[in-house]
C-alpha cells in the first residue's frame, strides 16, 4: 500500500513538472539567461554585435553615477510615478465600484471603462498626438470655442511629462479596474447588508468596508503599476522621444539609445549597467512598499476579527 502511495505520489509529481515545465523554460529562455549576459555585459565595452569587447570592469557602472542625463531620467521617471501611480489606482477602484453598482447600463459602462487597454500603445499614444496638436489638435480647438487660452501639450517642458501621465492613467485603468472588480464581487453582501441596517451611507460603507477588504489587491495593483511606471517607454518613444529639453526622458528610453539609437556606438555595455542600476532601485521600492503592507498587516493581526470590526466600523 505505501508502495501504491509513493507511485502516486510520484506520478502526480511528475505531471506537476510536466506542466510547470513550459512556464520555466520560457522563463529561462526570456528571461534569466537574457539577465546573465546583461551582467556580463556591463563589464564590456561593447557594441550590440559584440564586436571589440574590451574587459572594462566597472568602468560602466561608475559612468552611470556620474551621468546627469541618467539621474535626470530617474527624476523625470520619479515625478511620473508620483503623479500616474496613485491617479491609476484611484480611478481604477473608482470605475470599478461604479460598474460593480446596480447602475443602469454599467456593462456599457465595462467596455468603454476597458476599451483603452486592448488599443495598441503605439496606435492610441499617435491619435494623442494628433488631439494635443498644440496648432489643429482637437484638444485646443475645444479651448478656443471656450475662449480659453490654449495649452502646450506635448511641446512644453513645465506640460509635456504631465500629459504623457494622462495619457498613460487613460490607457492603464481599464486592466486594474477589471482587476478590483473580481475582488469587490467577493466580498460579502452580509458586511454590506449589516452596514445599511446600522444606518450607515454609501460613501461611510465604501471607505469602512470596501477599501479595507481591497487592500491585498490594492497593494498586488499598486506594486505592478509602480513597476510599470518605472518601465515606461513606448508613450515617451511615440510622444515625445524624451524632449522637449529632456523633461520627458525616461531610463528605459535613455537605455534604448544607448543600444539601438542613431549614435549608440559601442554602449551596449554601458546600457546594461544602465539597466541593473534601474532594476535596483526598482527592487528597492518594490520592498519598501511590501514594508508597508507587511506593517499593515501585523497591525491587523492584532484586532480583533476582520469582519465583526468591519461591521462596527461602519456603523
Amino acid at each position: 500500500m505505501s508502495r501504491l502511495r509513493l507511485s502516486i505520489k510520484a506520478r502526480r509529481n511528475i505531471y506537476g513538472y510536466a506542466f510547470v515545465f513550459p512556464a520555466l523554460l520560457f522563463f529561462a529562455v526570456f528571461v534569466l539567461i537574457p539577465l546573465i549576459m546583461s551582467l556580463v555585459l556591463s563589464f564590456y565595452k561593447t557594441d550590440m554585435f559584440f564586436m571589440n569587447m574590451e574587459a572594462i570592469g566597472f568602468d560602466n557602472f561608475k559612468r552611470v553615477f556620474h551621468d546627469s542625463l541618467f539621474w535626470k531620467a530617474i527624476c523625470n521617471i520619479l515625478l511620473y510615478t508620483v503623479m500616474a501611480v496613485p491617479l491609476n489606482v484611484l480611478i481604477s477602484l473608482l470605475f470599478a465600484a461604479l460598474v460593480n453598482s446596480k447602475v443602469k447600463g454599467s456593462k456599457i459602462f465595462r467596455v468603454l471603462f476597458y476599451l483603452p487597454s486592448i488599443t495598441s500603445t503605439v496606435a492610441a499614444s499617435i491619435v494623442w498626438l494628433w488631439l494635443m496638436n498644440p496648432a489643429y489638435g482637437l484638444l485646443n480647438n475645444i479651448l478656443r470655442v471656450f475662449n480659453l487660452p490654449e495649452a502646450t501639450w506635448l511641446t512644453h517642458s513645465n506640460t509635456a511629462l504631465i500629459s504623457v501621465t494622462l495619457i498613460t492613467v487613460w490607457q492603464g485603468v481599464g486592466g486594474n479596474m477589471i482587476i478590483f472588480l473580481a475582488a469587490l464581487q467577493n466580498v460579502p453582501t452580509q458586511l454590506y447588508e449589516a452596514a445599511k441596517i446600522d444606518g450607515a451611507g454609501t460613501l461611510r460603507i465604501f471607505v469602512r468596508i470596501t477599501v479595507p477588504m481591497l487592500a491585498p489587491t490594492m497593494y498586488f495593483i499598486l506594486t505592478m503599476t509602480l513597476i510599470g511606471a518605472f518601465q515606461l517607454y513606448d508613450q515617451v518613444y511615440v510622444l515625445t522621444s524624451g524632449g522637449p529639453a529632456n523633461s520627458t526622458l525616461t531610463p528605459v528610453y535613455l537605455i534604448w539609445q544607448n543600444s539601438f539609437g542613431e549614435n549608440a556606438g559601442p554602449q551596449a555595455g554601458y546600457a546594461a549597467a544602465q539597466a541593473f542600476v534601474l532594476f535596483v532601485i526598482i527592487m528597492v521600492v518594490t520592498v519598501i512598499v511590501r514594508r508597508f503592507d507587511t506593517d499593515s498587516s501585523a497591525g491587523k493581526d492584532k484586532k480583533p476579527k476582520k469582519a465583526k470590526r468591519l461591521k462596527e466600523a461602519a456603523v
